[in-house]
């Protein structure tokens, strides 16, 4: 797309794009929802001769209409290459650096992210990745990590599973100073295009789990990459990777987030005035050592969340007032939080809730909770999950669109009964499975 038609699309609102962006009626029948296109192949009208398809692993109208809709709605963005998930989407990208690149990346990160970094990428392809904490290190010691062959800074911002923050202007900033002048990347996921504009802030890429957020039903795997214009030619690069691999979303995924993406303005405001409700009851609590949602006012953190909000974040954060601003905003729909006692506490409080799910994942409707270190980040070392603060009392939770009281009277009770449980001499003891890292 043109600049002048990126500035055309950006000047409507965020919830009128997700609705009409990709998604004009049908042009045989004028239904007003994109039919599904599973063909494998498209007819030919001469050797050559198509109307833009040939076999879906290289383009389908399904997931066109999903690239277009997410180049639109990340503000910035004006390509967008859609993956089989945020897996493949991190694995192409990381392959398209080529051999014998380093990586900076923030020393706490999804489980997946590490694992392909540190056992597949560094023996497929010489990968070196410098795991280095960007929300205190100083600029000097950004600078000094940063080598000859640094291609890219990879952030997580909020940190998975411990909630923390990255300036990204400063980080960019700090790149395009040094020679190797290494591409940022953010990965978006936790905040999703409502939140946060990465792009706008100086990022090169965006990086989605769309099963998560964007999607928002818990209902498919897929993950995508967004680009602003002036990068053009490496979109243009993963996107013949995720052909030549194959790492292409099926047309029905592709439709389902379509149809999943037109409310997550919507879902994006509940989940946050819910996490918002559910960590301000939680710092009350007396069985909870600590509460870590941006969101708080309590936050070290805080003022630069509220600096990172989306331009149509923060004009809806303003607009609620003085409703939300005694104690801070929403931002968000995770809330971690450490609970008093020890990890029997933490599972007994896991399995002793009625609405929120004990499942791995996150940004579904439904609320959902978890154990970091022995479910999503299991697969990185005792050692170093216990120096970045993924211990057994850390507790993450997904915070659905219920109605917020009920889920507050939810850990409320669950709190209560885990406690409770803890003063039974030899309670039984449930163990949680030690799943591989999803």
């Amino acid at each position: 797309m043109s600049p002048a038609l990126i500035a055309k699309h950006d000047a409507r609102g965020f919830s009128t794009r997700l609705v009409h962006e990709g998604s004009s009626p049908d042009a045989t029948t004028n239904a007003i929802i994109q039919p599904l296109f599973h063909s494998a192949t498209f007819k030919q009208d001469a050797v050559g001769v198509h109307k833009g398809y040939e076999y879906s692993r290289a383009g389908n109208p399904n997931r066109d209409s999903l690239e277009q809709m997410l180049a639109s709605v990340e503000a910035g963005g004006s390509e967008c290459v859609a993956f089989s998930s945020g897996s493949a989407a991190t694995a192409v990208t990381i392959q398209s650096l080529g051999p014998n690149a380093h990586i900076i990346c923030m020393n706490v990160v999804y489980g997946g992210t590490y694992r392909y970094m540190t056992k597949v990428a560094f023996e497929n392809q010489g990968l070196e990745t410098t795991f280095l904490d960007l929300t205190h290190a100083t600029d000097d010691e950004i600078s000094e990590a940063m080598k000859d062959n640094t291609k890219l800074i990879w952030i997580e911002t909020p940190t998975n599973p411990t909630l923390s923050l990255v300036d990204v202007p400063k980080i960019v900033s700090l790149a395009r100073m040094h020679s190797s002048n290494p591409l940022v990347l953010v990965d978006n996921t936790f905040l999703s295009p409502y939140f946060s504009s990465p792009l706008l802030q100086g990022a090169d890429i965006v990086l989605h789990s769309l099963t998560k957020y964007i999607n928002g039903h818990s209902d498919l795997i897929m993950g995508a990459v967004v680009f602003p214009p002036h990068h053009t030619l490496h979109a243009q690069k993963l996107r013949f990777l995720q052909n030549a691999i194959g790492a292409v979303p099926s047309p029905h995924d592709c439709w389902l987030a379509c149809r999943g993406a037109k409310t997550l303005q919507l879902r994006m405001r509940a989940h946050g005035e819910n996490a918002f409700a559910l960590a301000k009851f939680l710092e009350t609590s007396p069985h909870v050592q600590s509460v870590t949602y941006p969101g708080l006012a309590s936050h070290p953190l805080h003022s630069l969340a509220r600096r990172s909000l989306s331009p149509h974040a923060k004009k809806w954060v303003e607009s609620l007032g003085d409703s939300v601003e005694q104690g801070g905003i929403p931002y968000g729909g995770m809330v971690s939080f450490r609970i008093r006692g020890d990890d029997s506490i933490a599972e007994r409080f896991l399995t002793s809730t009625k609405l929120f799910v004990l499942a791995e994942s996150l940004g579904g409707v439904e609320s959902l909770c978890e154990l970091p270190a022995r479910m999503t980040h299991a697969s990185i070392p005792e050692a170093e999950r216990q120096a970045i603060g993924i211990t057994e009392d850390l507790i993450r939770l997904s915070v659905g669109v219920e109605d917020a009281d009920d889920l507050i009277d939810d850990v409320r009770q669950a709190l209560e009964y885990a406690v409770e449980e803890a003063k039974v001499p030899n309670p039984k003891r449930v163990s949680l499975k030690q799943p591989t890292t999803l």
